[in-house]
């Protein structure tokens, strides 16, 4: 909306995305500021708490009754900064803004029908599946039928250009540029409706791997605002025709626009680590993480780094990792021993490490240190191309 004034009243600055996206970061940080203590007090008020699971880490028990639900700050800063500051013609930025509400009100539900309604399990498992199969389909048909086709730039001193299937996706640690007998290198086109199916494995896998990561005071929220900042960078640099070339990366027309929304994002995270950081006054629940690996998940599609989301959300992929192979384990050491066994003293591998007598402070602040280096390492992979 903010941008509009630039097209009406020619405030010249107001056409510079990196000039927005500050503007989105520091809106969503005083939407956190002024809304965090109302909401976290309603929820207080009503007894909207956390129910700690009696199998957890016995250190948890003394956050039983937490506030929880915090997600609606998370998405409120979000959502009202995006609006606020990006162009509202772009379908890129729609699409987050869609997505993350949506992922979000199913979070909200699933949170409520446990805290409130006191239903054990919440939601229904196969119900919150078909909300993420749903909004996998949705961002699948806005990219094939309303984003413009990536492209690479073979030769941009002559304006030679390579128009790419709406289906590719990039391959990390291969230039997009290569480009040899009418083929260009460093790229996978996928049938449609194998790449359907691509998108909703990586929003549905992103949703529940930050929703598994979120068991310590701040590990999701700080490890979401690293991931979401590099995504933001390349979305920027994807964006610009001089900025791919040189690195090598698709170029995806009005995707720089997105970088707005990362800003919002990641102003949104730290308005809620104010609160979330240890000891934690409020838990953003399922409300929360689902939006927030949503927002990574829908990210990585838009910006066909599917592959590369696997090194910036490495810790994510570990902490889903870790529940998997604890599961399977335990139902082979059954089926053959008679009597399941753990691989993990507990799972996510969070809890393990707490089991091995590590402060809670001291895992999230490595598990962020970790994060931190795998996203600058995944940035650092577009010139090793």
């Amino acid at each position: 909306m903010i941008y509009y004034l630039y097209t009406e009243f020619d405030i010249n600055i107001l056409q510079y995305a990196t000039f927005r996206a500050a503007g989105a970061a520091i809106t969503a940080l005083l939407i956190s500021f002024l809304l965090g203590p109302k909401i976290i007090r309603t929820l207080q008020i009503h007894q909207i708490g956390e129910m700690i699971r009696k199998n957890g880490p016995h250190t948890h028990y003394l956050k039983e009754g937490t506030p929880t639900m915090g997600g609606i700050i998370i998405i409120l800063s979000i959502i009202l900064p995006s609006i606020l500051w990006s162009k509202l013609d772009n379908y890129y930025s729609w699409i987050m803004i869609i997505a993350t509400l949506f992922m979000g009100i199913i979070g909200f539900l699933d949170d409520y029908l446990k805290i409130v309604k006191k239903y054990s399990k919440g939601l229904i498992a196969r119900y919150k599946l078909i909300a993420q199969v749903f909004t996998g389909i949705f961002i699948a048909f806005m990219i094939l039928n309303y984003i413009e086709n990536p492209k690479i730039f073979i030769d941009y001193e002559n304006d030679k250009i390579h128009e790419v299937s709406d289906t590719s996706i990039s391959l990390p640690f291969m230039a997009s540029n290569s480009y040899d007998e009418e083929k260009v290198n460093g790229f996978l086109e996928l049938p449609k409706w194998l790449y359907i199916i691509l998108v909703i494995i990586v929003i549905t896998a992103t949703s529940n791997a930050v929703n598994l990561t979120d068991g310590l005071d701040g590990l999701a929220t700080g490890l979401s605002a690293i991931s979401i900042l590099a995504m933001g960078a390349i979305a920027y640099a994807s964006g610009r025709v001089d900025f791919s070339d040189y690195l090598n990366i698709l170029y995806l027309k009005g995707s720089d626009e997105l970088l707005i929304f990362s800003f919002a994002t990641i102003g949104a995270c730290l308005g809620f680590l104010w609160y979330n950081s240890n000891p934690a006054s409020v838990f953003m629940g399922d409300t929360g993480s689902l939006a927030l690996g949503t927002v990574l998940g829908t990210f990585a599609v838009l910006l066909r780094k599917e592959i590369l989301l696997i090194i910036i959300g490495g810790i994510f992929v570990v902490e889903s990792l870790s529940v998997i192979i604890q599961v399977l384990y335990y139902r082979y050491t059954k089926h053959k021993y008679g009597q399941g066994e753990r691989f993990f003293l507990m799972a996510p591998i969070h809890h393990h490490f707490e089991q091995r007598g590590l402060s809670e402070s001291k895992i999230v602040i490595r598990f962020w240190i970790i994060g931190i280096l795998l996203a600058l390492f995944s940035l650092s992979t577009f010139r090793l191309q």
